[in-house]
């Protein structure tokens, strides 16, 4: 039987023990004992762009949130037009190191692609800052929109936070959000923010993986 490696470690801003670990070929980053992500089931958050923005505008501009394993920013590139822009936002340095290390093959190296811009810091400033310019936010931050990787990441489904990313949306744009489960209350929230909603089940191809969502709220 093939050993864990533990290749990194790391202490996010509240104090939450980040591993990045790998068994027999499979890389895993860990948030205080719980998978947070993986590189064996990936299919919902390849599916994020697909569902908030298939046919970006040829000047599109994408926000996602966070890097994770590189996954979600891949897919949206593969969507984006040459002269695109997609903005991804991570909070952790080691993350992005990881990245740039032994994780970019797994996701072709999104952060390499000339039509990413990396922001180094939290996805809630980056939403905070802007007005009209994003066609999509992608938010894969939380396991759900009660249950945070980081505690101040509660903030963003809020009526204040919601309200921001309506701003920071143009005009039929989409916020997209990484979800465990579905959640018909959240839906009702996007509603009284003036967002369309809908949930869209994922179920992961890989035999390892599982039953996931991508909670969808598009900007009139």
């Amino acid at each position: 039987m093939k050993p864990l490696e533990v290749l990194a470690t790391a202490i996010s801003p509240d104090g939450t023990h980040f591993e990045l670990q790998r068994h027999d070929g499979n890389y895993v980053i860990r948030g205080d004992g719980y998978d947070l992500m993986t590189s064996y089931a990936h299919s919902s958050e390849d599916a994020m762009m697909s569902l908030a923005c298939p046919k970006p505008p040829a000047d599109a501009c994408v926000l996602v949130g966070g890097l994770g394993m590189g996954y979600t920013a891949a897919a949206t590139l593969a969507l984006m037009p040459p002269k695109g822009t997609v903005v991804v936002a991570e909070i952790m340095p080691e993350v992005i190191e990881w990245n740039r290390g032994p994780l970019g093959p797994l996701a072709g190296n999104p952060l390499d692609d000339r039509r990413t811009e990396l922001f180094e810091g939290d996805v809630a400033d980056a939403i905070r800052g802007s007005e009209s310019r994003f066609d999509a936010i992608l938010l894969d931050v939380d396991n759900s929109v009660d249950s945070f990787s980081l505690p101040h990441n509660a903030w963003l489904y809020t009526t204040e936070g919601l309200g921001a990313a309506h701003r920071a949306l143009r005009p039929g744009g989409a916020l997209a959000i990484w979800s465990v489960g579905t959640d018909s209350k959240f839906e009702g929230m996007l509603r009284k923010h003036g967002f369309g909603a809908s949930t869209h089940p994922i179920r992961e191809r890989n035999k390892r993986g599982g039953h996931f969502s991508v909670l969808v709220g598009r900007r009139s």
